[in-house]
């Protein structure tokens, strides 16, 4: 029998992030479907998950935009930035825990190279520095894709603990400088706004005079709505200027959230709602 337009609907979610699998993001991506079937779209790049997003070519797209030990996937926020008629539509917190890892055997003295993620090789500055000063390090794509790179005794990777593969094992516990270690995704789909939401988050850029920003966070104030995050990033060929990134709570169905959100469009320069979550 074959199945109906609801259940291929259902079946076929397809979902773009950076692989390749076993990666963090496709961690994440699981778990925004938890229970659902879904087609993955491993990328080698932020850029090429939300380019697969924007022509079509995914329903879908996962991005890491904050870690609490290096801030703002700062790459994630421009590309939304820049991105038209796309919106988060939900949000997930995922544990990051880094191991170390290389072929059976190896000791780490024995360690000359690393491979990693750039932002994983940040995360885990403290360890590297303090127990690897000899080794090189070697950006990848992506923590899962280090361990392809791995090719003898002296080589390692950090991936997650979830990474298991045969002939291969952990050289020691956690390696983050920190043990409370969380990065904060959005799922991200084209033309589609929520009816309700928990929060809200969008970007804007501020007329070049005192109190500009001020302004803006005054809006907030007067609807009563909670700002839970605010970060800045300098707009491109703009010297001196920037665009802030803004999250506060509230529903979009409340009549107080829509009416500070034309506030804000009036008192910014460029104005751009990123989600709805």
């Amino acid at each position: 029998m074959a199945a109906s337009g609801k259940d291929r609907e259902k079946i076929e979610k397809r979902v773009s992030y950076l692989g390749p699998e076993g990666s963090y993001s496709s961690l994440a991506a699981r778990q925004f479907f938890t229970g659902e079937e879904i087609s993955g779209l491993p990328c080698k790049s932020f850029y090429e998950a939300l380019q697969m997003l924007r022509e079509g070519n995914a329903d879908y797209a996962v991005l890491p935009v904050e870690n609490t030990l290096q801030g703002a996937v700062t790459q994630s926020l421009d590309l939304m930035y820049e991105s038209e008629g796309i919106c988060a539509v939900q949000e997930y917190v995922l544990r990051i825990d880094h191991r170390l890892i290389a072929k059976e055997g190896t000791r780490l003295c024995d360690v000359r190279r690393v491979f990693s993620h750039e932002q994983a090789i940040m995360q885990c500055g403290k360890f590297l520095a303090r127990e690897l000063p000899q080794a090189e390090i070697i950006y990848t794509e992506s923590t899962a894709q280090s361990l392809q790179r791995i090719e003898k005794a002296g080589d390692a990777g950090i991936v997650g603990s979830h990474i298991c593969e045969p002939g291969f094992s952990f050289i020691g516990g956690s390696i983050a400088d920190e043990p409370k270690n969380f990065t904060h995704f959005l799922l991200a789909t084209k033309g589609k706004i929520p009816v309700s939401s928990e929060k809200i988050y969008f970007a804007a850029t501020c007329p070049h005079e005192p109190g500009a920003l001020l302004k803006v966070l005054q809006i907030l104030a007067v609807y009563d709505l909670n700002m839970t995050k605010i970060e800045s990033r300098p707009i491109k060929n703009s010297p001196g200027e920037y665009c802030f990134f803004i999250e506060f709570k509230g529903n979009i169905a409340d009549k107080n959230v829509s009416s500070a959100l034309e506030r804000l469009g009036e008192y910014t320069k460029n104005y751009k709602l990123l989600g709805c979550y």
